[in-house]
């Protein structure tokens, strides 16, 4: 009678298709909110070692994590699903190799689109899939949590700081990805991005314009946006360089 219950109750889960602010969803911003708590109060506590092993344990952890979803994505190769255009790809590989090594265009880039692009897919999710515990619920919030982490933790845990070469260092790769990634979707018929479109879901997109008012609105709004995350902290190392000298 119990395994029948079980079998009942899992099927039933894996049935109900995830939306965004339901149960599932709270608890992932809970589990957010818990876990960059957490890792400010240890990054903050942390001998060099301990921070370079906990560095290397979430590094791993978000590349063996990202692997895993790639090539789940090959699993049959599609055109429209396979190629690693997203910038939550791009951002991924950063987070990893920022966790890994704190080398500073790796947290200059984990900073910018962790903070503002892949938190977006936190508080609104583009996600059609079943909802917990199926492995694309698992995933994508594994990995967006992470990129997310990446930025919290090397910021406000271990002190690293954005700088105005920080912000140059993402507006270029943001903009060589923009035109990389809308050329293929144009050629290709995709959307990775939503560069040639915005998703069916309801998203912060929706207050920018139409395609293609949104890419430009969105794209001034990210420029001002980056800025006022970089200006402070040049503000405040400055002012301590002038009371140094």
């Amino acid at each position: 009678m119990g395994d029948h219950t079980t079998e009942v109750v899992a099927l039933i889960s894996a049935k109900r298709e995830f939306s965004a602010f339901g149960p599932s969803h709270w608890a992932v911003l809970a589990v957010f909110a818990i876990g960059s708590a957490a890792l400010v109060w240890i990054g903050r506590r942390q001998s060099e070692p301990q921070a370079r092993l906990l560095g290397r344990v979430l590094g791993a952890a978000t590349a063996v994590i990202y692997g895993a979803g790639l090539i789940h994505s090959l699993l049959p190769p599609t055109i429209a699903h396979s190629v690693p255009l997203r910038l939550t790809d791009l951002a991924t590989v950063s987070a990893a190799y920022a966790f890994w090594s704190q080398r500073h265009w790796a947290y200059a880039l984990s900073y910018y689109w962790g903070l503002v692009l892949s938190s977006q897919a936190l508080i609104s999710p583009v996600l059609y899939a079943p909802d917990f515990p199926s492995y694309q619920f698992l995933g994508f919030f594994a990995i967006h949590l992470l990129v997310v982490w990446a930025a919290i933790y090397l910021t406000f845990g271990r002190g690293m700081r954005p700088r105005w070469r920080s912000y140059r260092i993402a507006v270029i790769t943001t903009v060589i990805w923009a035109a990389v990634t809308f050329t293929f979707n144009t050629f290709a018929g995709t959307n990775y991005g939503f560069l040639n479109r915005k998703p069916a879901t309801s998203t912060l997109l929706d207050v920018l314009g139409r395609w293609p008012v949104y890419l430009v609105t969105g794209g001034i709004l990210i420029l001002i946006i980056w800025a006022l995350m970089t200006w402070p902290w040049e503000r405040k190392r400055r002012h301590k360089g002038k009371l140094l000298q």
